[in-house]
């Protein structure tokens, strides 16, 4: 009975507090970028070499996009004449570097291992995108566009929002979070249940030789696994704190978010209709390049 109580205390806790981090996190970003125009943002990814990459990773930092949003956009820039190398800069931080999982991050796991992940993560969406186009992968390219998904159009003519008023603003800011929040919040409970599961039942022994430190294999058996939990972070992050708590190493619960955040198999089945086979898994090595990579990084740090 001890057990229950504590499991769903867990359970309660951490879904108010993913929640509220949620909406905070997203009304702010939702707020930040009324005052940056669209067109400003698609001039600075246009600049040339490294720098344009750089600019690219920076703005898919800051946008909480879902894939029916940065799958199109990303179309938007390849038409628009965006160079393809900051183009995949921009695809692999979006998901990657979401302000959600920053901020996820940061109160569950803590602001170091915050930090680290940001930096590690933002160099290496700069550097593969730069590869990925100084090795001529933009020849597999489909030519195709996409009509935006209806879960993230929006409708009506487009007003500067810059020009509101503050409450205004804060109301619009909070409404579109909500908006966002509703569609994966079954995902976020899912996650939440199963973390909390992981705390109360699951044997730590079996934990510590799965995915302990002192398992070499961890860290990518752990990127592998993320694929398929579907693979939001909001639904990876709970389930990897409970994990961490019964002895998973740090670098492996890393590691299965940016599997489960970067290689979803939605998001790889949407790529696969405006990208060839062979830049589809290109898009998925880089990614479990960077969780690899990241979670050996972060046990070695931290």
């Amino acid at each position: 009975m001890n057990t229950l109580i504590e499991t769903l205390q867990y359970f309660v806790l951490i879904t108010f507090e993913l929640i509220a981090l949620f909406m905070c996190i997203s009304a702010l970003v939702e707020i930040i970028l009324m005052y940056v125009p669209e067109e400003k943002i698609r001039k600075r990814l246009s600049g040339a070499g490294m720098f344009g990459n750089v600019i690219a990773a920076g703005f898919g930092a800051l946008t909480p996009f879902c894939a029916c949003s940065t799958i199109p956009m990303t179309v938007g820039f390849l038409h628009a004449g965006v160079p393809f190398g900051s183009t995949m800069s921009f695809l692999i931080a979006s998901p990657l570097l979401n302000p959600i999982i920053i901020g996820m991050l940061g109160a569950m796991v803590g602001i170091k291992a915050m930090v680290a992940y940001f930096v590690i993560a933002f160099l290496c969406s700069v550097i593969f995108g730069f590869v990925m186009e100084k090795m001529g992968m933009q020849k597999y390219v489909k030519n195709v566009r996409l009509k935006p998904s209806s879960c993230c159009a929006g409708g009506g003519n487009p007003v500067d929002r810059r020009i509101l008023p503050l409450k205004e603003k804060l109301k619009i800011a909070f409404a579109s979070a909500w908006d966002s929040l509703r569609p994966i919040m079954g995902y976020l409970l899912i996650g939440v249940a199963l973390g909390a599961g992981i705390y109360g039942y699951m044997p730590q022994e079996f934990v510590m030789n799965i995915a302990g430190p002192d398992n070499p294999f961890a860290i990518p058996v752990a990127a592998i696994l993320g694929i398929p939990l579907y693979i939001r972070a909001e639904t990876a992050i709970p389930i990897g704190v409970a994990l961490m708590g019964k002895g998973m190493s740090i670098g492996a619960v890393i590691a299965l978010v940016i599997g489960g955040a970067g290689m979803a198999i939605p998001e790889m089945t949407m790529l696969a209709s405006i990208f060839k086979k062979k830049l589809v898994a290109m898009i998925v090595l880089v990614i479990f390049l960077t969780a690899v990579a990241s979670g050996y990084l972060f046990n070695i740090l931290l």
